[in-house]
């Protein structure tokens, strides 16, 4: 008999890895006909779904990937890439996606209570104060998109981009162009988090030509469409005289592209905007979406032999900075 893996699963029913992890851990998040579809082609080819944690019972060895951040389609490729990449791991690996305002590390212990864990991946996380309910965890732990060099935890590695760098690309960028009233829209910066090294690079990028930043046109927001169009609506209509939006995140930039034209406003002739991660629909907005790309493909790979060194080999944590690109396309112009 054919043996198939997630992967041939997933091309069969023509939908992602991620999605058939979804059906496989009986998460609540999928579209019952896909769920349908998934399931009878699982049934058809008796995946037994031996390369993931279908079906494990209590005291079973699984890596844990956490997901925080269901609506981000960034996090979304970023976790599909790692589970592409899963059959370098000794053993196997269970999914949990949670919401941008869950708690991973609650998740990550009601995951031990389940199954033995040997490890854990965070895609998207927060290290902050909550960070101190793993502190007792004697695991090996990867952060993708955070550098946790100063987590306290003794066994973590991570993986990220240089955010204040490139978060300085952007403000850099807009302010050639001869922008000053720039919006920023992003979740609240934590001390320490990537968001708030990105926005700290951003604001250098004025304090170095002897500007300010104004902390008026900062606007808290979650990380969907649906939420950049809702925070571009109501902020473009207080705010006429602001010309540019470093949005911190690809979704919120095409939410905003979208508000922008039911206001009547050209992008980028009225507004110039920037988005941050490289999500595919970036080429297809109109105009498209100028960005940095984050590398996703090496993200996950660095993520997963990190956990797998360490998980084999007992090799000490590391914290890996990944290269990215500032991508311009046809969302930028410069200030008449």
């Amino acid at each position: 008999m054919e043996v198939y893996t997630i992967k041939d699963i997933a091309r069969l029913a023509g939908v992602s890895v991620t999605t058939v992890s979804r059906v496989l851990n009986n998460r609540p998040d999928v579209n019952p006909e896909t769920r349908k579809k998934v399931s009878r082609i699982i049934q058809e080819n008796h995946f037994k779904g031996n390369d993931h944690a279908r079906g494990l019972k209590q005291g079973s060895e699984v890596i844990g990937l956490v997901i925080r951040g269901r609506s981000n389609p960034f996090l979304g490729s970023l976790a599909e890439a790692i589970l592409d990449l899963s059959s370098m791991l000794p053993i196997h690996l269970m999914t949990e996606y949670i919401d941008e305002r869950g708690d991973e590390f609650m998740t990550a212990l009601n995951m031990t209570r389940q199954t033995h864990v040997k490890g854990l991946i965070f895609v998207g996380s927060l290290i902050d104060e909550r960070v101190e309910a793993i502190r007792g965890m004697d695991l090996p732990i990867v952060f993708t998109t955070v550098n946790a060099e100063t987590a306290p935890l003794p066994r973590a590695s991570s993986v990220a981009v240089d955010d204040h760098a490139l978060g300085r690309a952007v403000g850099e960028k807009l302010l050639s162009l001869g922008h000053r009233r720039i919006a920023v829209f992003g979740a609240n910066p934590v001390a320490g988090d990537s968001l708030s090294h990105r926005f700290d690079g951003f604001c250098e990028a004025f304090h170095a030509r002897g500007l300010t930043f104004d902390a008026s046109l900062f606007r808290e927001s979650r990380f969907s469409y649906e939420a950049g169009y809702d925070t571009a609506l109501t902020f473009f209509r207080e705010h006429p005289d602001v010309t540019a939006l470093f949005a911190m995140c690809d979704t919120l930039a095409i939410g905003a592209i979208r508000a922008l034209r039911d206001l009547g406003k050209s992008v980028p002739e009225d507004i110039s905007i920037i988005g941050f991660d490289g999500i595919e629909p970036d080429r297809f907005t109109v105009p498209r979406l100028s960005t940095v790309e984050q590398p996703v493909r090496e993200i996950a790979l660095r993520s997963v032999e990190l956990l797998s060194s360490m998980l084999q080999e007992n090799a000490p944590p590391q914290h890996i900075i990944v290269e990215a690109s500032l991508i311009t396309r046809e969302s930028l112009a410069t200030l008449p």
